[in-house]
């Protein structure tokens, strides 16, 4: 468990470290003088990418715990 634990938080820092820009975004950008705005676009553009992932892991989560809660249960059934 702990494995996968520091395999997940490591994937996230990765995940963080990457730039994401469509390519219409990144030829705009580009072409201008100023970075600042490019990498405000850059940012927002991960901002807006993290809220699904988030969102989907954290369901994920909660059909894993229902699921293992079950068992459980059925495994401490058949004991008694």
């Amino acid at each position: 468990m702990k494995k996968k634990v520091f395999l997940f938080l490591v994937s996230c820092l990765l995940f963080f470290q990457s730039k994401a820009q469509c390519a219409m975004c990144r030829a705009v950008l580009e072409s201008g003088e100023d970075q600042s705005a490019a990498e405000g676009i850059n940012d927002g553009i991960m901002f807006l990418m993290v809220v699904p992932y988030i969102l989907v892991a954290t369901i994920g989560y909660i059909i894993y715990r229902t699921y293992n809660k079950s068992q459980k249960t059925k495994n401490t059934g058949e004991i008694l």
